[in-house]
């Protein structure tokens, strides 16, 4: 019998052949750009091993799902940071960091967001915090589109590339893997909560 792991890995891999995977995928892109905890990497991955002909169209509606949800956490920042915003914060425990942070935000802040949007780290607190501190928004959505390209394209690359042998490596160290991932995403709240 098999692991609740592997059914939910075996399961996500029926789903990313689905009809309406794609829109599955947008969904998780758009929401994790401005306040789903989840990173869409869990759906684009085992969508690109399944169909690795599809591996650039799925970066490219990864791309633009999570460019349009950072412009909807962008908003939330700059309209409704105080009724909405500061609750999302407040929630992952990032309060008094966003504090720390804003403050220096806009004179590096298409860096900032470049390099958040490619880095293993919650991308909805940039998105925020872009709407917040008033980043130019034309400087946003091209550092935007160019951290969440580079990062989607680059995990679609090397799926359509090694596609075989990345999924033969995956189902062997499964379990690994997905320690590995909740280490990482943990860690990208921490290096949040310290060292910014």
């Amino acid at each position: 019998m098999k692991n609740p792991l592997r059914r939910l890995y075996d399961w996500t891999l029926h789903i990313a052949r689905h009809r309406h995977a794609e829109w599955w995928l947008a969904g998780i892109a758009f929401a994790d750009s401005s306040f789903f905890p989840i990173p869409p990497d869990v759906a684009l991955m085992p969508m690109c091993i399944a169909d690795r002909r599809k591996a650039f169209r799925y970066a490219s509606i990864c791309t633009g799902a999570s460019v349009i949800g950072g412009a909807f956490g962008y908003a939330i920042g700059y309209f409704l940071f105080q009724s909405i915003g500061r609750h999302i914060l407040q929630f992952y425990g990032l309060m008094h960091e966003f504090d720390v942070f804003s403050a220096k935000f806009n004179m590096w802040g298409g860096w900032i967001v470049f390099f958040a949007g490619c880095a293993p780290i919650p991308y909805k607190v940039f998105t925020i915090a872009s709407g917040v501190t008033k980043l130019g928004l034309l400087t946003f959505m091209i550092a935007s589109t160019a951290g969440r390209a580079l990062r989607f394209y680059l995990v679609a690359g090397l799926l359509w590339k090694y596609g075989m042998p990345v999924q033969t490596f995956i189902e062997k160290y499964l379990e690994h893997l997905t320690i590995l991932f909740f280490i990482l995403l943990i860690g990208g709240f921490i290096v949040l909560k310290y060292l910014v």
